[in-house]
């Protein structure tokens, strides 16, 4: 099990970035969320077998979100707790 945060830049907000990640989500055994932070970025917290994790990430990076996104990092985070499903916050 992996937890990995993701931060987003480009233009990911008010566009239906979150509405559409949470979309690609359902497709894979993943849990966490993604939200808007106040700088313009957007914020993905995901959970799951190492595999999923990366086919999941891997599916947002070639769906048409790519070309909102402007850069992006990734970093392996403490496992998230009590989190079930993936949500929008």
């Amino acid at each position: 099990m992996v937890s990995k945060c993701v931060l987003y830049e480009g233009r990911v907000q008010g566009v239906g970035f979150r509405f559409s990640v949470k979309e690609i989500a359902q497709g894979y055994e993943v849990t966490g969320w993604v939200k808007n932070l106040i700088d313009g970025r957007v914020q993905l917290e995901v959970q799951g077998e190492r595999d999923e994790v990366e086919a999941f990430l891997q599916a947002v990076q070639q769906s048409h979100l790519s070309a909102l996104i402007s850069r992006y990092t990734i970093q392996e985070v403490p496992r998230l707790e009590g989190v079930k499903g993936f949500h929008i916050r």
